[in-house]
């Protein structure tokens, strides 16, 4: 069983800084897909970037240059570094494990952690 547990959330000025880590418990870390997804308050939950196991990245466009993946398969971490924030990031940032099975995928979630970007 894979657990996800994200740190590093808070509450920042705009045009400020913040990192989010999110620690994988389980087998097979680099089996698996990790991923961050948002969620503002009352609004859908959306996915901001990927790393798979190779470390190859992708991003959605809003913060495409200012957020960076990177995952640390020895010690079986993910790190999201958010620069230039802007009060539409604020969100519950999720973390997100994902891996392929025969009939599909596992897919595990962090408990979320809050981001509050102030202008």
């Amino acid at each position: 069983q894979v657990q996800l547990v994200e740190s590093g959330g808070g509450m920042v000025q705009a045009g400020g800084s913040l990192t989010l880590s999110c620690a994988f418990s389980g087998n097979l870390f680099t089996h698996h897909v990790m991923s961050w997804y948002r969620q503002p308050l009352g609004k859908t939950r959306e996915l901001v970037g990927a790393v798979t196991g190779g470390g190859l990245t992708s991003y959605i466009d809003s913060v495409k240059g200012r957020f960076t993946l990177s995952r640390d398969n020895a010690r079986n971490t993910v790190a999201l570094r958010m620069a230039n924030l802007n009060p539409a990031d604020t969100a519950v940032y999720y973390c997100n494990a994902k891996a392929p099975k025969i009939d599909g995928f596992y897919e595990y979630w962090g408990q979320g952690t809050q981001v509050t970007v102030s202008s």
